[in-house]
């Protein structure tokens, strides 16, 4: 029996076979996930109904399941910065976000090293959030 907060066990699978320098892409509800990830990735829909999930609540889950060195966000041309920024940054303090046009995020999510695509009910545009995992030192 598991005791830590991530149960979910396709997204348990997918954490397993990444490593240092994989990518997650947690999704809103307009991305496209057919089209704009890397094909390969794993793709787990947790978009039951429009708000529920959402992805401040996913993320919130794999910031206390995995390290993460990194996370870009996609961003408005107008370059104006989505509420849900701020949400982001609570629950990954001291971690810069990366601010990326759209169709440029869409070319990071292509990447081969984007191994997981998280679909969920996020009603709110533009919270795209792309993060990369980092290293688990070893025990002192």
């Amino acid at each position: 029996m598991l005791t830590g907060n991530l149960l979910h066990p396709e997204i348990l699978e997918a954490l397993g076979g990444s490593g240092h320098g994989g990518k997650i892409l947690i999704a809103d509800g307009n991305y496209p996930f057919s089209t704009r990830a890397n094909p390969a990735a794993r793709r787990v829909y947790l978009n039951f109904t429009p708000g529920k999930l959402n992805a401040v609540e996913v993320l919130e889950v794999l910031a206390g399941s995995i390290p993460i060195e990194a996370a870009d966000v996609m961003t408005p041309d107008d370059g104006s910065e989505p509420s849900i920024f701020a949400e982001f940054r609570r629950v990954l303090p001291g971690l810069e976000l990366k601010k990326t046009g759209r169709f440029p995020f869409y070319d990071l999510a292509r990447d081969p090293d984007c191994c997981l695509v998280i679909a969920t009910g996020e009603q709110r545009i533009y919270a795209n959030i792309l993060l990369t995992i980092g290293v688990v030192p070893p025990p002192k």
